[in-house]
């Protein structure tokens, strides 16, 4: 049995200092937006408490699909980075990035040096994205969608040559009878999200994942854990979304939470389960959500 948490979109404060050069760009949108709304709704109370949860599971590995950091700051990704070392060996974590992390133009080529420990594949062919990393019986394959987008804009998108590696990788891992798990940003899923905050070419990632195959898809993004299905060689493939894991809760909001996801593999079958363990209004973490979702 494999052990693999999964959370996504922490947002992690506080706001480093901010000059008014920073801001003569999309940030500008961004800093307002956390000033006014953000920095209300996110609490590192609420991840700290969630990681203690998950210290106490024990995982095999943890994959963290992104948006670390509010508007893509090189001060953020420093304090990303630490975060990231607090939360394990750059072995037993596995990080891509999000659209708030290649928030303006630049910012992907910087986060790529500062994470690259938690971004490298088990072997080096010159390009970042996706990369593979092999632990037991998975195959963690991290794809990026993070590009720079325009002022009100959220979207992601994967381009031609990653999908094409991507392939490959598929194919690869496929035949070496492992239980592939793609890690996201944006989920693939047609209409998954609105349109300003969608996958540009989400219909590549499914045609590749239709042709090829995959066990499990893990994204980010939305802010809600959601389960979803898309078409697979031999079925459908799981689709699983992570809410933000440092969302305070509120009256009509729920606290940040994290997925824990058990894979085992009897008699050359592989079956998976998911728990969701959300921060409540009391301040313990529960189980709120128990599932099978492969087998």
């Amino acid at each position: 049995m494999v052990l693999l948490a999964h959370l996504s979109d922490p947002h992690l404060g506080p706001m480093p200092p901010v000059s008014a050069v920073d801001l003569i760009n999309k940030r500008m949108i961004g800093y307002f937006n956390w000033s006014r709304n953000r920095i209300r709704i996110y609490d590192n109370a609420v991840i700290d408490a969630l990681l203690t949860d998950m210290r106490a599971a024990a995982p095999d590995h943890i994959a963290v699909t992104g948006d670390l950091s509010n508007i893509g700051l090189p001060a953020e990704f420093d304090n990303a980075r630490d975060w990231l070392r607090r939360l394990g060996s750059a072995e037993d974590v596995s990080v891509i990035p999000g659209n708030h992390d290649a928030y303006v133009p630049g910012a992907f080529e910087v986060l790529s040096r500062t994470w690259r420990a938690y971004m490298s594949g088990d072997e080096s062919n010159g390009e970042l994205f996706p990369y593979v990393r092999k632990r037991g019986p998975l195959a963690l394959i991290g794809v990026s969608t993070a590009v720079a987008s325009l002022p009100l804009m959220a979207t992601g998108r994967v381009g031609e040559q990653q999908v094409a590696a991507l392939e490959r990788a598929l194919a690869t891992t496929g035949r070496d009878g492992l239980f592939r798990v793609v890690l996201i940003h944006h989920s693939p899923v047609s209409k998954a999200s609105q349109w300003e905050r969608r996958l540009v070419d989400a219909g590549r990632v499914r045609a590749a994942i239709a042709r090829y195959g995959a066990e499990l898809v893990l994204h980010g993004h939305n802010h809600r854990t959601s389960l979803s299905r898309i078409a697979g060689p031999n079925g459908p493939v799981p689709v699983v979304g992570a809410a933000s894991a440092s969302v305070r809760p509120g009256a009509r909001r729920p606290g940040g939470s994290y997925n824990l996801i058990r894979i085992e593999r009897r008699a050359g079958a592989y079956s998976a389960t998911m728990a969701e363990r959300r921060f409540s209004n009391g301040g313990c973490v529960e189980t709120v959500m128990d599932r099978q979702i492969v087998g």
